[in-house]
């Protein structure tokens, strides 16, 4: 009798294991690895899968900007004037020069879409340079964490691309003309005080920015919508962050 419960017991017990190490092996294995890995997607894996959605963020969103209207008829990233000559827009507005206020706007957004042509070259240099512990980080990291990367990465090569860009492109476009003629009419007007900004160094980051959010749109898309994730290599790396 005692045997009989002895082996009742054992085989009660390995099926027991054996549906446990069942419902196991239908988990998703996203434990960091012996080597270093995250669960049965290899390094390589996940640092090609955050190249691709950062090549995927350059080729959709910043390539938008470098389009006619880009800046101007976006509104997530359109440049405005600076806090300090809000008064000059004001001003003109009131009495009835609108219009040259929209166009002395309309310039600096066009300067702003000429010099983000430059950026795509720095751009692909920063996303091939990932190594796997960048992206390991990055892919258990915030919702921006990868455009965040980029700033760390692009931002100072990017300033002095797009700074001469930009001097350049208000001469093409006729800002300096533009603006030369709005802060005239500006300073005409009675008891105002007189401006003279240099606005190339606020465009240019006004300009960065606009790239970095736009970024930072697709990046999020990725990450929190499924159908965003356009590649099976896309679905297999970000599958591991959700």
């Amino acid at each position: 009798m005692i045997r009989k419960l002895i082996a009742i017991t054992l085989v009660l017990n390995m099926t027991a294991c054996a549906e446990l190490q069942q419902v196991a092996n239908q988990l998703p294995q996203t434990q960091t690895g012996t080597n270093g890995s995250l669960g049965s997607i290899g390094n390589a894996d996940v640092a090609a899968g955050l190249r691709q959605a950062l090549d995927l963020g350059i080729e959709k969103q910043v390539t938008k900007l470098t389009q006619i209207d880009g800046f101007y008829g976006n509104n997530m990233v359109k440049i405005l004037l600076p806090k300090e000559l809000q008064k000059v827009d004001d001003g003109l507005r009131k009495i009835g020069l609108g219009s040259l206020a929209d166009e002395g706007i309309k310039a600096l957004n066009r300067a702003a879409e000429d010099a983000v042509k430059e950026a795509t070259p720095i751009f692909v240099d920063a996303v091939k340079g990932i190594t796997f512990n960048d992206a390991k980080g990055i892919l258990t990291g915030s919702d921006n964490a990868a455009t965040n990367y980029l700033v760390t990465k692009t931002r100072s090569s990017l300033y002095n691309k797009f700074n001469p860009v930009i001097k350049n492109s208000f001469d093409k476009v006729g800002a300096d003309k533009i603006w030369s003629n709005l802060i005239n009419k500006y300073n005409s007007i009675p008891f105002t005080d007189n401006v003279n900004p240099d606005l190339t160094d606020y465009v240019t980051g006004e300009a960065l920015k606009g790239v970095y959010t736009m970024i930072e749109v697709e990046e999020k898309e990725i990450r929190t919508k499924y159908s965003s994730r356009s590649t099976d290599l896309l679905k297999k790396v970000f599958a591991l962050q959700d």
